[in-house]
Order: C-alpha cells, then sequence, then structure tokens
C-alpha cells in the first residue's frame, strides 16, 4: 500500500512539472525571426478602407521605416475622411450629438498609449502616440485628453459635419437602439452611397466600426494602431475595445499582434487580442488563434453572439495573418512585397 501511495504521488507531481512546462516553454515556431537579419515588411488593416490606409503605412515600411511610423501614418487616412463615418472626422455622434474618438497605439517594446471619449481632435492616434510618448501614463479620457492634445498643439475642430448631424437628427425621430451587423461594407465610400442612405434606416443605429492596423517593418519589429468614432449614437460617454490595450489591440513583439473590430463589448469580455497572441505564443496559427476567439465569444452568449458582428486579425513573427469573424461580411486588408493590397474575405462562425 506505502509502495502504491508513493508510485501515485510521484507520478502526481511527474505530470504537474509536464504541465507547467507546456504552459511557461515557448514553442518552437513563435518566434523564428533572427536579430539583425531583414525581415520582408508586411502591413494588414480591418475592412475595405484599409487598402487606403495601407498605402500610407507601405510608404513608410517600403523605405526601411519603423512599424509604428506606419501604423500611425496609416489610420491617419480614414481619421480624416470625410466619407467614412465610422473612424475620425465625421464620424457618427453620439445620442447627445457630440462625436467623441477612441484610439490606441502599440510599439515593439511594449510601449502604449490610449485615449477615449476625445472631442475635437481628428488624429485620435497621434494624441495616443503622444500620451505614450510624453507621459508616464497608458490612457488620458474625455476633457482631460482634450486639454492634453491642445497643449501639446494639436487643433481644436468641429468633427460633426453636416452629414452625420443629418443623420443623428434623423435617427432622434425614433431613437432606437438597433445595431446593423457589418454596415460599414455599405455605408463607406463615395461608390456606395447609392446603396446606402440614412435616410432610409429610421430608427437605427448606423454600426460602428473601427481601422485596426497591424503591421512589420524590415527589423522584424511589430506595431499596432486601432481607432474609432465608437458606435453610432451610444450613450455619452461609452467606450468600446478600441483604446483599450489588450482588447482592441495588442503586440508582443516576440510572438505576433492582433487587432479587433465590432462590437467592442464582446471584445472586452474575452480581452479578445491579448487573448489570440497568447493563442499565438501555444503555437496556434493566426486565423486558428482568431478562431478560437471567436468561439470564447460566442461560448458566452451564443443568442447574444447571432445578433452582432465582431472580428478579429493577426500576424505572426513569420509574417502570416489570418482573421475569422461572428458574421459572413467582414474582411480585411493584406500589403507586402508578395500581396498588392489584396482584399481578403474572413471565415466566420455563423
Amino acid at each position: 500500500m506505502q509502495d502504491r501511495r508513493h508510485f501515485l504521488k510521484a507520478a502526481a507531481l511527474g505530470a504537474a512539472a509536464l504541465s507547467l512546462d507546456g504552459i511557461t516553454s515557448k514553442p518552437a515556431h513563435a518566434a523564428p525571426f533572427v536579430k539583425g537579419t531583414k525581415a520582408k515588411p508586411i502591413v494588414v488593416s480591418t475592412w475595405d478602407f484599409g487598402r487606403a490606409a495601407n498605402e500610407a503605412a507601405w510608404d513608410v515600411l517600403k523605405n526601411g521605416g519603423r512599424a509604428l511610423d506606419a501604423v500611425e501614418a496609416g489610420v491617419k487616412v480614414p481619421e480624416a475622411d470625410p466619407n467614412n463615418h465610422t473612424v475620425g472626422y465625421s464620424g457618427f455622434p453620439d445620442r447627445d450629438g457630440r462625436v467623441t474618438l477612441d484610439a490606441c497605439i502599440m510599439d515593439e517594446l511594449g510601449n502604449c498609449g490610449s485615449v477615449a471619449a476625445l472631442e475635437h481632435v481628428v488624429h485620435a492616434i497621434s494624441v495616443a502616440r503622444a500620451v505614450m510618448e510624453k507621459t508616464p501614463h497608458v490612457m488620458l479620457v474625455g476633457d482631460g485628453a482634450l486639454q492634453f492634445a491642445l497643449a501639446n498643439g494639436f487643433k481644436k475642430e468641429n468633427l460633426l459635419t453636416p452629414e452625420s448631424e443629418k443623420a443623428w437628427r434623423e435617427w432622434l425621430k425614433k431613437s432606437e437602439y438597433k445595431p446593423i451587423m457589418n454596415i460599414e461594407n455599405t455605408s463607406y465610400g463615395p461608390e456606395k452611397e447609392s446603396a446606402f442612405n440614412p435616410l432610409k434606416l429610421p430608427g437605427n443605429v448606423y454600426n460602428h466600426d473601427t481601422i485596426g492596423m497591424i503591421a512589420m517593418d524590415a527589423n522584424g519589429n511589430l506595431s499596432g494602431a486601432c481607432t474609432t468614432s465608437g458606435m453610432a449614437f451610444k450613450l455619452h460617454g461609452r467606450v468600446g475595445d478600441s483604446p483599450i490595450i489588450g482588447a482592441g489591440l495588442y503586440v508582443d513583439n516576440e510572438v505576433g499582434a492582433a487587432t479587433s473590430t465590432g462590437v467592442g463589448e464582446e471584445v472586452i469580455r474575452v480581452v479578445g487580442s491579448f487573448l489570440v497572441v497568447e493563442l499565438m505564443r501555444q503555437g496556434y496559427s493566426p486565423e486558428a488563434a482568431c478562431k478560437e476567439a471567436v468561439t470564447r465569444i460566442v461560448k458566452k452568449n451564443k443568442t447574444r453572439a447571432q445578433g452582432l458582428q465582431v472580428g478579429f486579425l493577426a500576424i505572426n513573427k513569420k509574417g502570416e495573418h489570418g482573421a475569422y469573424c461572428l458574421q459572413k461580411g467582414f474582411n480585411y486588408a493584406v500589403k507586402s512585397e508578395k500581396d498588392n493590397n489584396i482584399l481578403i474575405d474572413g471565415k466566420h462562425y455563423f
């Protein structure tokens, strides 16, 4: 009996040691890049409007620039685009008629900066970078974020355009709150205006979207940026996943980077982008890691998940990329020496 107990105890300790080793050890392919060698730059970003953003980012990467500079330059394009009502200038306002912006940025060293509920400044991403580089903090919000931006030379502007204000006033007639999946695919761009008229959708919220961008430069370093005007006609003060490090964006230079899009509350519940990166650390491919994160959302509340959209996008240190989403309709843009800013449809759970 005594020998049997000793045997069982030794076996249990051995199993625990193996399990611990499995958790702490790094998969052989998690960080294949060898420092000092040249990597192949790549930039990926969410949605079709990511292609214009990718072009700006690629101008930095192709000349040997830093991934951090590339992602900032890239997402500034949709931030300033008056045709894009989901990011920056001309973004749809909250239910009080105020345009509030959320953004975050993260570099290869783990440095990060964020702003939330920022008003009157077009380039929230650049304010987030200033928070990262000029303060000991990670996040500034609301009036404090605006005060900081103005003190650092950012221009105060009215972000509510006549078109966005008109849509808001139409929404006020019924003030219903019904997110529409993938509305960004029909609401963005002058070539699609004939297919979408906010005035034909009384009582509906025109669902937000985000641009999330992640890039690897020629030195093999990763960075990411995420910026949005948030869910249209939200409660004033509502903040989604976009400015939250680990939810809307996460970068680990040993492993990879991930970003998210869609209904931010669901991403926050699973700390989505951090989860995707940690799964890649365990050996998951970018697509498989994104799929598992989506599956976690479904497991929490399948009924709720069936009525909304969330997508994840990731790259690893090999420059491999992948995405996965809840519903059909999510896509992402890829720009590299091999891929000329192609648009790829994300695989979906439902």
